[in-house]
């Protein structure tokens, strides 16, 4: 697996084939403060909630995709509108999917526990993730490769190995009755946690292995 990488956070909605085109307007800053709980609060539905992920080489070679359980979570409904939340992934669910693994030497298995070891994830010490919301706005533009349907900017704390940035992008945010629903794909650099095997270009052997994540969430929840 020494050529492969991932993330996520975790991940949704799925994420275009190309690594080019799948980036979107993603910032990412300094952790901010959380959005506090206020109103209605609606439990995650941990069973129909996903992240989904897709890392490539440099230049978009040999994708890898896969997804990642989300364990836990709820979300504040004020007005009819998101306000705030927060879920929690679960890093030692992290699967690859075998369709994105056609090389007769690879197994999914074996990438699946180098994502797992502490080249990139080290779930043993990090055994979850969190995304806790810090804003949500309404969407003023539109990005090109923004979820379809995409309504509100969604910003929040995302902590990976135990380190915390702030994220920022456009999501699709549905209220309706007693269920809330937030879809929304995003590229990240997973240096920014910290996560930077295979980054440097010193080693031939890595050199190829992408920096971007591509991170689809797929979140929803109910009363």
């Amino acid at each position: 697996m020494k050529k492969i990488s991932l993330i996520a956070l975790v991940g949704v909605g799925l994420l275009a084939a190309s690594c080019n085109k799948a980036k979107t307007d993603t910032s990412v800053g300094t952790e901010q403060t959380v959005a506090e709980s206020k109103g209605e609060m609606l439990k995650v539905d941990s069973v129909a909630s996903v992240v989904n992920w897709k890392a490539f080489h440099k230049g978009g070679f040999a994708p890898r995709w896969g997804t990642l359980n989300v364990k836990s979570g709820d979300l504040s409904i004020e007005g009819g509108q998101v306000t705030a939340g927060n879920f929690i992934i679960d890093m030692t669910s992290i699967k690859v999917d075998p369709a994105s693994v056609t090389e007769a030497d690879k197994k999914p298995a074996e990438l699946e526990v180098h994502l797992k070891s502490a080249d990139f994830f080290n779930v043993e010490k990090n055994p979850v993730s969190d995304f806790k919301i810090t804003s949500v706005a309404d969407l003023k533009e539109t990005p090109k490769d923004a979820v379809a349907g995409a309504n509100k900017t969604i910003s929040g704390n995302l902590t990976l190995l135990g380190k915390t940035m702030n994220v920022t992008f456009p999501a699709k945010v549905d209220v309706a009755g007693d269920t809330a629903a937030i879809q929304a794909k995003f590229t990240v650099n997973r240096a920014d946690w910290g996560i930077k095997f295979g980054t440097t270009e010193s080693d031939p052997a890595e050199w190829m292995i992408s920096k971007d994540i591509e991170i689809a969430i797929d979140v929803k929840a109910k009363k």
